[in-house]
């Protein structure tokens, strides 16, 4: 990391060429004019938030137990599930492919009796705005000995390649030939258990290798994999299932395939990507919420930094009603330096809102971006509300980072405390669009936010959300 005093130079030289930009950004309407639909918030900023909302199913767990439920020869029950766009896409595509889904309660059952091959244009348009597709590969070829997976959607954060699937699934024995419409997999020799070890314990990768191994014949080895609470979740799941995988330590993972599994009946661990997102919003608005549902086992690296700022937490372990309270206590936030991490470390999407409410924070915070080379693109429009935030292309932490020397802008610095006002703003993606949501409401004035409906990919009602916290914000 650079020293301080030298940091603080090259900030206050990049702030003072960038006020020119800015400036020149507050007047460029034209550029929001394409993007005008009904799709549009109109938030009336300034107010602090009050009050309880819940969350439900993690958004990074249901999608994968959906997916997991092709593998079962048996029905399968998932409580819990959110009502978001990725649900609703994963939901289709599952469909199409003969699963019969049934809303059950608040969570869904899927009957896989009738798997069958899906058309190449069908599954085209329910994918197109997911990455799911991808982890179809390995239950479909067992199933079906055949694969198709379309061009992949997906937030714009960074290149997230699938190479590391594709080694994977040709590790296991599958045969990849790509085409203009996307990728069709075969397995004429059936899966069979490998070793394998990720150049980077990705989340997706992962999964991908613990959904096709499980039915894999022999014994499969995954090494430098993820051990994100949703992994273990979805290991869980496999294994009531009837699924035999070790979790070694140093991220090792062992999968004795199986020849058959029955269906599961499971609650998903709660969305600590959401819960996180409200207490920014607490801790960016100086107000005041209540996240039922929200696990402090869950969240103990992000509750760690949400102190260090200056936040305040309540934990309530009742098993009926439990949830965790998070407020601004009234004294001055402080900044603080931290960077993202794969689990245990700090979540990258975490980051996104919690920088809005750093821009609150009286000094200069740090923020080493190491899980996505593309992550800090939302800042441009928290600076057109009057926060001061530079990028940089250095490893500002101590962090090994894949970044480092490929002219990434990947660290940011975050100047404050700053006095947000309103602007017209444009999600970019998932989290950043909740970000730019967060901003408006801890900002003076009226903001008008298109692309709102990106948010239904990960927030489930939050129109009703903000609501219940006595936000004013209606549909434009």
């Amino acid at each position: 990391m650079l020293p301080t005093r030298d940091l603080i130079h090259i900030f206050k030289a990049t702030t003072r060429r960038n006020e020119a930009i800015s400036q020149r950004k507050r007047g460029q309407e034209s550029a929001l004019e394409v993007r005008v639909t009904n799709d549009v918030l109109k938030v009336h900023g300034g107010a602090p938030l009050h009050g309880e909302i819940t969350v439900r199913g993690a958004k990074n767990l249901v999608s994968k137990a959906m997916v997991a439920a092709l593998l079962g020869d048996t029905p399968s029950r998932l409580a819990e599930v959110p009502r978001i766009r990725d649900v609703e896409v994963v939901r289709g595509l599952l469909e199409l492919h003969g699963v019969k889904v049934i809303e059950e309660g608040n969570g869904l059952v899927f009957d896989p009796a009738n798997v069958g091959t899906a058309e190449i244009d069908e599954i085209n348009v329910h994918a197109g705005s997911s990455r799911i597709p991808i982890l179809f590969c390995g239950p479909l070829l067992h199933r079906l000995g055949h694969a198709f997976i379309p061009d992949l959607g997906g937030c714009h954060i960074g290149d997230r390649p699938i190479d590391f699937h594709l080694a994977a699934l040709r590790q296991f024995g599958a045969i990849v030939d790509k085409t203009p419409q996307g990728l069709h997999l075969t397995a004429p020799n059936g899966l069979h258990g490998t070793k394998f070890e990720l150049p980077y314990p990705s989340v997706g990768a992962t999964e991908q290798v613990l959904l096709t191994a499980v039915r894999a014949e022999g014994v499969t080895e995954l090494r430098n994999a993820a051990v994100e609470p949703e992994i273990i979740d979805l290991i869980c799941i496999l294994q009531k299932m009837g699924a035999i995988i070790k979790v070694h330590t140093d991220r090792v993972i062992e999968i004795e395939g199986v020849t058959k599994l029955r269906g599961y009946n499971h609650r998903p661990i709660p969305d600590r990507l959401e819960a996180a997102s409200w207490a920014c919003a607490a801790l960016a608005t100086q107000g005041d919420i209540t996240v039922k549902g929200a696990r402090q086992v869950d969240m103990m690296t992000f509750l760690n930094v949400f102190t260090s700022v200056g936040g305040a937490f309540e934990v309530n372990d009742s098993p009926t009603d439990g949830g965790i309270r998070f407020w601004h206590p009234g004294s001055e936030l402080r900044a603080v330096a931290l960077e993202t991490d794969v689990h245990p470390g700090f979540m990258t999407d975490w980051q996104q809102p919690l920088v809005v409410a750093l821009t609150q924070a009286r000094g200069l915070s740090i923020v080493h971006e190491t899980v996505y080379e593309r992550r800090f693109g939302y800042t441009d429009a928290l600076n057109t509300m009057g926060a001061t935030i530079q990028v940089y292309r250095d490893c500002l932490g101590g962090t090994p980072c894949r970044f480092g020397r490929r002219n990434f802008k990947h660290s940011a610095v975050i100047a404050g405390p700053s006095k947000l006002h309103a602007a017209d703003l444009v999600i970019p993606d998932l989290r950043g669009g909740f970000s730019h949501l967060i901003a408006a409401l801890a900002a003076e004035g009226t903001s008008h936010v298109f692309g709102v409906n990106l948010i239904n990919r990960g927030y489930e009602d939050f129109d009703a959300k903000l609501a219940a916290l006595g936000a004013h914000a209606e549909r434009a």
